[in-house]
């Protein structure tokens, strides 16, 4: 059985790989998700390109092999359904779940697991708004727009939030934008580098470039209220 550093490894990888379609890892970057120097990355990568879970090129980075992916697909469905149980189950706040998951993605069984994909009706995403992979290991990424790059004016709902720690979801939902949420992007300053939010329910406020570039939307499937 994989070790769970070995399971935190590929996981890593792979969230990586559907950033970036195609391209490979660059140690850099799975030391900076992991909080690992990177000599200690490099010796790991040597250690999974033995057992053929990764392809690994010096300074050219490293990539997943099938058996590799489909072992880091495993391992995200596992901590992503985890997240949406806590939530949907067990009643914890979005913003605390990633550290519970981070722990018992490790330790449950697959009989566990798909019981909980059951009680949860077989979920697409976890709470905050990233795939969750098939039983197969598919990942389907969607394709979303940030507040960034999305219409100004029209009326769009909360899809994705890709930075989880704690302070930034506390921030967002403070401010009413959980996922599902409604909001308008009034105004986009390029100047002062400031995104114009109109959020139901709440007073319009003003977001960086920075937090702007981490929610993700979509079009709003009904009309707003009046």
């Amino acid at each position: 059985m994989p070790t769970s550093t070995v399971e935190d490894y590929l996981k890593c990888i792979l969230a990586q790989e559907l950033r970036v379609p195609g391209k490979r890892v660059s140690m850099g970057q799975v030391g900076a998700a992991l909080g690992v120097a990177p000599g200690t990355v490099t010796a790991m990568v040597k250690t999974l390109a033995d057992s053929s879970l990764v392809q690994y090129e010096p300074y050219a980075g490293v990539r997943l092999t099938e058996s590799g992916r489909k072992l880091a697909s495993h391992v995200l469905r596992r901590h992503r359904l985890v997240e949406l149980f806590l939530v949907e189950i067990m009643g914890m706040d979005w913003s605390e779940v990633h550290t519970e998951a981070e722990d018992l993605e490790h330790v449950i069984s697959d009989r566990l697991l798909e019981r909980m994909d059951e009680m949860l009706g077989s979920p697409s995403v976890d709470p905050h708004g990233d795939p969750i992979p098939s039983p197969q290991g598919v990942v389907v990424e969607p394709d979303l727009n940030t507040l960034l790059c999305c219409p100004v004016g029209s009326w769009l709902q909360v899809a994705r939030v890709s930075d989880q720690s704690p302070e930034f979801l506390r921030l967002l939902e403070r401010r009413g934008l959980l996922l599902g949420s409604r909001l308008r992007v009034a105004s986009r300053d390029e100047l002062t580098e400031t995104v114009g939010l109109e959020v139901e329910s709440e007073d319009a406020w003003s977001l960086g470039f920075r937090a702007a570039a981490k929610i993700q939307v979509t079009v709003a499937r009904t009309a707003a209220a009046p």
